[in-house]
């Protein structure tokens, strides 16, 4: 599993390994696999050209040692210093002894180098590039390959936000542990390739944020035993569809039997439609309480203005899932009365609605917004978008490592509900249905677009899914 913890509790582990340590051997450590990083980028270091952007403080002077090494090797290394009253010196003190030097022209020489190496701000830097910054920062990103040290530059470590102008890295080099703005959109699409460079911290054994992987998955996918049937893998209700809308049913129930339920109880209008292509599926007028024996409840996609059946499964004593439509007729009240698990599934748009705030200020602050949804519901909470983050009022915040910008389609939504529904008929816990569906749903999508990107469809991700299924268990 991959873990990434917030800047206060880095710093704390930094201080308490600095003071068994000599000095300036935890930058030096740092310094060496930034160093490594850069010669495997590089290939040939002999000969290259490599200017470092370098800030005050110890990410100008974790580039500079870094840069000092490459110098040793034969690399042509130039600094440009942002704040030269204020750079760290025995770093630069090392870089003119390597041979390296201070450029001179800092347009002049981005322009002709082969890696720029981005040192300008650290892990407690605030806010967005300063102007001069900035300006370097989109002409490193026109001329060469980037390494950030750290994080990108005007980047929010803890959150992920992008405040103003920052960085644009084509790997990042991060020590002691991953921070929170590596994994988390809008900053992790402006990290690039991600490389851990053990420092020796000692960090807490629960981490504040985590990133399923195969393992992980693979240990939490329910199996069917022997003398497993149909009803002890799990039967999952699904409440879906509309006369406007009967391929929401469609596609929730696909999700729902792909996703390893051993029946799927469907309520609703598109009966029809989903016993065409789905006959295995157990179909009822409703109720949903008088449909039959279920282990979970996924309500709400396609169902348009219909909230009689989303107050009949809010009372039922089993996990449920509300998407889509479901999610406007809730209040934290009704939700917080339930005593079984409750998980919300709302994209930006959705999560904007039940916050009452605008959708791009839930967008550009993903990570704030699932955790005020979760504690004001008393839920699980699923935020779709270009980071599935999954959140409760307490506990580390799981964000999805999978997926695609090709799922941003028309039905994936209702697929992925329904798939985590099956999870939670299984007996899995909201957090880890969540996050198991997430990634199995992303895996899916990635083998339907294949491996150079392609449009697919939502049918598409769900006939994926058994192969994602494959693709974890080996």
């Amino acid at each position: 599993m991959r873990t990434a913890y917030s800047v206060s509790t880095v710093r704390a582990a930094e201080r308490e390994l600095m003071a068994r340590l000599p000095e300036g051997a935890l930058m030096q450590r740092a310094a060496a696999g930034l160093a490594a990083a850069c010669r495997e980028l590089l290939g040939r270091v002999y000969g290259s050209r490599v200017v470092l952007l370098v800030g005050s403080g110890d990410n100008g002077g974790d580039a500079l040692y870094a840069g000092a090494r490459l110098a040793r090797r034969g690399a042509g290394v130039l600094a440009v210093l942002l704040s030269p009253d204020r750079v760290h010196r025995g770093g630069l003190g090392a870089l003119r002894a390597a041979g390296g030097r201070v450029s001179d022209d800092a347009l002049r020489d981005l322009a002709r180098c082969d890696l720029v190496v981005d040192g300008i701000v650290g892990i407690g830097g605030r806010g967005g590039l300063r102007p001069d910054a900035a300006e370097l920062a989109r002409a490193a990103w026109e001329s060469a390959p980037v390494v950030a040290v750290d994080l990108p530059s005007g980047v929010d470590a803890d959150s992920g936000e992008v405040p103003g102008e920052a960085v644009r890295a084509d790997a990042t080099v991060t020590f002691g542990a991953y921070k929170p703005g590596l994994l988390i959109d809008p900053a992790r699409e402006r990290a690039g390739a991600l490389r851990l460079v053990d420092i020796g911290l000692t960090l807490p054994e629960e981490a504040e944020f985590e990133a399923l992987q195969h393992a992980d998955v693979a240990e939490l996918l329910p199996r069917p035993a022997a003398e497993s049937d149909k009803y002890r893998r799990g039967v999952v209700g699904v409440v879906a569809g509309s006369a406007r809308y009967p391929g929401a049913a469609v596609l929730a129930v696909a999700g729902a039997l792909r996703g390893g339920a051993g029946a799927v109880r469907y309520v609703g209008p598109a009966a029809d439609a989903v016993l065409a292509r789905f006959p295995e599926t157990l179909v009822h007028a409703g109720p949903p309480h008088r449909a039959g024996r279920v282990q979970s409840w996924v309500i709400g996609p396609g169902i348009g203005d219909e909230s009689d059946a989303l107050e009949d499964v809010l009372a039922a004593d089993v996990p449920i899932l509300v998407d889509a439509d479901g999610l406007r007729f809730l209040t934290p009240e009704r939700v917080r009365a339930r005593t079984a698990e409750t998980l919300l599934t709302p994209h930006a748009g959705e999560a904007a609605a039940l916050l009452g705030r605008a959708r791009d200020e839930v967008e550009a602050e993903r990570l704030a917004s699932v955790r005020e949804l979760a504690a004001r519901y008393a839920a699980t909470v699923l935020l779709k978008g270009s980071t599935t983050l999954v959140a409760q009022e307490s506990g580390p915040v799981r964000v999805n490592p999978t997926g695609t910008g090709w799922l941003a389609t028309a039905g994936s939504g209702d697929v992925l509900s329904g798939v985590t529904g099956s999870l939670l008929a299984a007996g899995l816990p909201a957090r880890d249905a969540a996050s198991v569906g997430a990634y199995l749903h992303g895996l899916a999508a990635r083998r339907a677009a294949g491996p150079e990107g392609a449009p697919i469809l939502a049918t598409e991700v769900a006939d994926h899914l058994g192969a994602s299924w494959r693709d974890v268990t080996g």
